[in-house]
């Protein structure tokens, strides 16, 4: 089947290997030096590799390539043991955070959710409340790490909510490009972590907007682990 896959150009490589720790799925590994992707059937194409090579030596191209095998990638990742011993993900390291309490009275603790449902999995893909929607996608942790997620991201949105390192990717992919051409979507914001297994989100919502062929606002929205806003 012809789909999207990363690409890795060994003369821009210099064996820096955060790409290696950007990718969840355990597809990148150092060989002599250089990064390569090990197997087709283990990435999912969506690029959280991108943006942590500072060679910018990894882009997306559309090839012929084996599906993505979630299972195959679960035991790939058991028998190498990549998350424990080369950091498959570096959000996957313990952190104790320090509990903030100057901005808590200023948090609105009123709900701004206008619709529901609100995962990826079950929100339809025709809805009246899509139509002329400003469209928030959060990433699963957002909500906790961002104290003032209502008030300040919520507001005047709807939401749709996913993990794309937790889920099959392609009905994701799918249902999204549909919400975005099927509807009169205004705009999308992207809210993701800082981690970089995080950064798929991101590129499944540009990918979407992409195939749906329209032209619309876009932005993403990095939040830290400590609840801080880092980029938007």
């Amino acid at each position: 089947m012809k789909r999207k896959i990363v690409k890795i150009n060994e003369d821009k490589c210099n064996g820096c290997g955060q790409c290696v720790n950007a990718c969840a799925e355990g597809a990148i590994q150092m060989v002599n030096g250089k990064a390569k992707l090990i197997s087709d059937n283990y990435c999912d194409g969506l690029g959280a590799c991108l943006g942590e090579c500072p060679q910018d030596a990894i882009s997306i191209v559309e090839r012929e390539a084996s599906s993505f095998d979630e299972e195959a990638v679960k035991k790939h990742l058991s028998k190498s043991n990549i998350y424990h011993h080369q950091s498959g993900c570096p959000g996957m390291s313990p952190v104790s955070l320090d509990k903030k309490t100057s901005s808590i009275s200023a948090i609105n603790s009123d709900s701004e959710l206008s619709q529901w449902p609100i995962q990826l999995h079950l929100v339809p893909a025709s809805a009246p409340y899509w139509n002329g929607a400003d469209l928030l996608i959060s990433a699963d942790c957002v909500p906790f790490a961002f104290a003032n997620f209502h008030s300040d991201l919520l507001r005047e949105r709807k939401l749709i909510i996913a993990c794309p390192k937790l889920d099959d990717t392609e009905p994701y992919l799918e249902k999204l490009t549909a919400i975005i051409r099927e509807n009169d979507i205004r705009s999308v914001t992207v809210a993701r972590m800082e981690v970089p297994c995080c950064g798929g989100i991101a590129m499944m919502a540009e990918r979407a907007v992409q195939e749906s062929g329209k032209n619309i606002p876009f932005k993403t929205m990095i939040i830290s682990i400590r609840g801080d806003i880092i980029d938007k």
